[in-house]
């Protein structure tokens, strides 16, 4: 059988039979829900499908009866295909747009509450007073969504502390560190700790963040390597949530730094943890072969002063050749 890219570039094939085959297996191959969900009839689905099949010569899914129920051997590699081949369609629209109206557009930015609350206020409205006419949007969610995110189109960057070995067409660019501080209610016995162990943090209540989110895994694993169980009494995804419930005496809590001012923050202390927490890298997240505008390269380099958009670019190219080398 010839290769996916070899099949796409047979004459008669439509986008719009792309989008739609992409559509029936985003919504588990309900094809009344893709109808619904691209405002077009079902049998019109059906028909543009089956057309597909038979210009590319071979079956895409599995059929039992009137119903879909999955994707054949090639038809899981076909859609792979597809789905990069639509998201590159938009990025066609998106270059002619930016060289068209180079200081208006969009950005679409994939995070966490951390990283939105805290690093990108003082980004994102420096970046409005440059660029007024570029409507900004954050997608707000745990590491993994955002690699899909960015991974799908949804997001044009993601901004993201967690782990490296996502899809090998993300390009991940390390930002900066982010270091933890146990934070307590003032006076209580934790903070005149001499030397802070995780031992002493365990004999007392603790909150904690989401397993889903990177502090919430790294904490936990923190724990499990020293064989430690903490009396965990509540786990959130929100720093802000974290520390009123510390401030109101319900546990202690093991935060970012970042999220902790001595100024603001009065209901409570920190102690700094560095010694039983390696710092976690913040990464700014790219999809390989993403075409980025003028002010896309600015956000980057005004979140951090360590990728300049020459160095993104080589990154990028270095990341498209090593995945072109592998397909």
């Amino acid at each position: 059988m010839k290769s996916a890219r070899e099949h796409m570039k047979r004459p008669g094939m439509k986008l719009q039979q792309l989008r739609y085959l992409c559509a029936v297996v985003d919504h588990g191959f309900n094809v009344t829900a893709a109808s619904q969900a691209l405002f077009t009839s079902q049998p019109g689905i059906s028909k543009q499908i089956r057309q597909l099949e038979r210009e590319l010569g071979v079956d895409i899914l599995v059929r039992q009866g009137n119903r879909i129920t999955g994707l054949t051997e090639p038809g899981r590699e076909l859609v792979l295909a597809a789905q990069r081949l639509l998201i590159d369609s938009q990025e066609l629209h998106r270059i002619a747009t930016s060289h068209s109206a180079a200081d208006s557009g969009s950005l679409r930015v994939a995070t966490t509450h951390l990283h939105a609350r805290y690093p990108l206020i003082p980004v994102i409205s420096a970046f409005s007073r440059k660029y007024p006419k570029v409507r900004l949007g954050l997608l707000q969610g745990p590491p993994a969504e955002i690699a899909s995110h960015v991974g799908s189109g949804r997001a044009d960057i993601g901004i993201t502390t967690g782990p490296t070995d996502a899809d090998p067409t993300l390009v991940m660019l390390p930002a900066y560190q982010i270091h933890r501080c146990l934070i307590a209610p003032p006076g209580h016995p934790l903070l005149k700790s001499r030397r802070l162990t995780l031992a002493a943090i365990a004999k007392y209540p603790l909150i904690v963040y989401d397993a889903n989110f990177s502090s919430g895994w790294t904490v936990s694993q923190a724990f499990e390597k020293q064989r430690l169980t903490p009396n965990v009494v509540l786990s959130a995804t929100d720093a802000d949530v974290i520390k009123a419930y510390v401030a109101s005496g319900l546990g202690v809590a093991i935060l970012q730094s970042m999220a902790y001012d001595p100024k603001a923050d009065s209901g409570i202390c920190a102690l700094p943890v560095d010694h039983l927490i390696a710092p976690s890298t913040t990464h700014i997240m790219l999809r390989s072969g993403k075409y980025l505008t003028r002010y896309m390269f600015d956000f980057i380099e005004m979140f951090s002063r360590k990728w300049p958009p020459a160095l993104v670019r080589n990154a990028l190219r270095k990341n498209l050749r090593e995945v072109r080398g592998h397909s």
